[in-house]
């Protein structure tokens, strides 16, 4: 009897556990939120993935054009190594910036004794950059070219005595060179002269505008130096852009930064007409719609030119009845 009271209360127990079951969460690997339910699954980020060898397009190549008349900022002329020719341009908010005093230095006054012999023989002449290329090896004779940009005293004693009328005069551009001439201003870079201006001027004087080659000799010499004087750029020995003047000064006003030969301004103050024709070299493997007789070649950088502009083979061309006020010139003979 006792054996199946036993039986019987062990049937009675598995029966109430198997009705009673503690039963498990339907979904048990989902977060619970803190007031119950589940909790939202989280939105994945998404990457925007940008390829490294996208290529880049080629810059737009602007034509070089004559050069506006003056502002506040000048307005560079056509310059051909950035983007095949690109143009420098100054904004209305640079032009608030007050301008530097203008160097106390005594300067020697030009005059028609100071020019400055280059001897004969090779220079390196242009680098592997655009239309400056190839560097090559030129072979150039001696000749003097002026110590000094000429100045607008200089300039207005040859307007006198030739009775000569400008580019800009027979254009009727009121911009002419003598609104940049004033007393103090004597000995400041005659500027608003085009090339034909410059090259009636040197043959009043007895002289002719330097070939390319000798103007980058008589800047450069023959240690290939990226500067005038030297290769490490130095502002305070150049009226570039980066110097604050925002205008031409006194010629001679960097005697720091003379070439190797004691060649003033060769870098900055004014652009420099050359004689050339805007070309390229015979081995070079640069292409310009630009090549020909139609610009003029400038060299040297003017006062509102970036610091690239001011290099000994900087290149650059307009048209040889374009001026501005950051153009000028000098001679040789």
């Amino acid at each position: 009897m006792a054996h199946w009271v036993k039986l019987l209360l062990t049937i009675v127990l598995i029966l109430l556990v198997a009705g009673c079951g503690g039963g498990a969460s339907e979904n048990p690997s989902a977060p619970q939120a803190e007031g119950g339910g589940e909790t939202a699954a989280p939105t994945p980020t998404r990457v925007k993935i940008v390829p490294t060898d996208t290529p880049v397009p080629p810059p737009p190549t602007p034509v070089p054009t004559d050069t506006p008349a003056a502002t506040a900022t000048a307005t560079a002329v056509a310059t051909e190594a950035e983007a095949d020719v690109g143009t420098e341009v100054g904004d209305e908010a640079e032009a608030t910036v007050e301008a530097q005093a203008e160097p106390e230095i005594e300067v020697e006054e030009p005059a028609e004794s100071d020019m400055i012999t280059i001897p004969a023989g090779e220079f390196v002449m242009g680098s592997d950059q655009g239309d400056e290329s190839p560097a090559h090896t030129m072979l150039v004779e001696a000749f003097e070219i002026d110590k000094f940009e000429a100045t607008n005293a200089e300039f207005d004693q040859f307007v006198e005595e030739a009775g000569y009328e400008t580019d800009a005069e027979r254009s009727g551009d009121p911009n002419l060179w003598r609104a940049y001439f004033t007393e103090e201003k004597a000995e400041y870079p005659v500027v608003k002269a085009s090339w034909n201006d410059a090259d009636a001027y040197c043959q009043w004087a007895g002289k002719r505008l330097p070939t390319e080659a000798e103007w980058e000799k008589a800047a450069r010499g023959t240690d290939e130096v990226v500067y005038p004087w030297g290769d490490t750029w130095d502002v305070a020995k150049v009226n570039s852009k980066d110097s604050g003047y925002r205008g031409p000064v006194t010629v001679g006003s960097f005697p720091d930064g003379a070439s190797t030969y004691g060649v003033m301004d060769m870098a900055g103050n004014v652009w420099e007409w050359t004689a050339d024709w805007y070309q390229g070299d015979p081995q070079t493997q640069f292409t310009s719609n630009y090549f020909g007789e139609t610009y003029r070649v400038l060299r040297g950088g003017g006062w509102f030119s970036e610091q690239d502009l001011v290099r000994t083979t900087k290149r650059n061309a307009n048209s040889p009845d374009a001026a501005n006020d950051d153009i000028g010139f000098r001679c040789a003979r």
